[in-house]
């Protein structure tokens, strides 16, 4: 028996208040650094690159120097899990926006819960600029609030919605929702009707992140009692919150040791 035909419509991409979102990159975003993507100087002079990359994991992605210019790093990742709404491909570039500088190598990379955080080397090759300290970066900061959310800037294939839902068979329903940082221990989730709430709050700062982010959002059911009469369960990977309505026909199953994400 196939999935079926009904379209959830994903009324989180309304703003609910006249100043619009906190964060254009993600409409579930309540606080911390914004943007999908964010490039600053460390005070050691080297620079810190945060890309949001929900749904790759930790060791899905690449990234790599141009060894032409060494002015960007180019990095690129890939979704495995087609269930979430298909596959997403991400590539991208990211940092001197100068001409006195050149990269000189990738200090510290590491991929976690869906957002790959660099480390980039630096030096200066114009001598006549020695004495200046260059803050010239690409992608220039274009973390944001405002009533149009953004689409994120290095998906080259895939869905662009933070949000994906769907029915499936059986009478239950599956959601998932990118919420780049977040591990299972940050979240909460509770059903109350036809409505899904969660929130989600990063325990664990990374040291060059100005604060942690805090995500707040809800799902909602076109069926009558579809929640309120089954089984919610959920998981957070790779910094994608997977909810799933299970019926009790499908529970049998669980219990059989299936997990109700797969």
């Amino acid at each position: 028996m196939g999935e079926p035909k009904v379209e959830f419509r994903d009324m989180s991409r309304i703003p609910k208040v006249r100043e619009g979102f906190y964060a254009t990159n993600n409409q579930f975003q309540k606080a911390g650094p914004k943007g999908f993507i964010e490039v600053k100087v460390l005070e050691n002079d080297n620079l810190y690159v945060r890309v949001d990359l929900p749904g790759v994991p930790d060791d899905a992605v690449h990234h790599r120097v141009d060894a032409v210019r060494q002015k960007v790093v180019f990095f690129s990742g890939e979704t495995l899990n087609p269930k979430e709404g298909g596959i997403r491909e991400y590539s991208g570039t990211a940092g001197l926006g100068c001409d006195c500088c050149e990269i000189t190598g990738v200090v510290d990379a590491k991929m976690k819960d869906g957002v790959l955080r660099m480390i980039l080397s630096r030096v200066k090759v114009n001598k006549d600029q020695h004495n200046n300290k260059c803050t010239l970066t690409v992608p220039p900061f274009t973390g944001q609030s405002g009533i149009r959310l953004e689409d994120h800037p290095c998906l080259v294939n895939g869905r662009k919605g933070a949000l994906f839902g769907k029915a499936t068979a059986g009478g239950g329903a599956f959601f998932a929702v990118d919420l780049p940082g977040v591990t299972p221990d940050d979240v909460e989730v509770s059903a109350n009707e036809n409505e899904i709430r969660f929130r989600a709050e990063i325990k664990n700062v990374y040291e060059h992140d100005e604060s942690s982010r805090t995500y707040l959002g809800s799902v909602q059911s076109p069926f009558p009692s579809l929640i309120s009469n089954n089984t919610i369960a959920w998981d957070a990977e790779f910094g994608v919150l997977r909810i799933a309505v299970v019926t009790p026909d499908d529970m049998t199953i669980i219990n059989n040791k299936r997990s109700p994400i797969e």
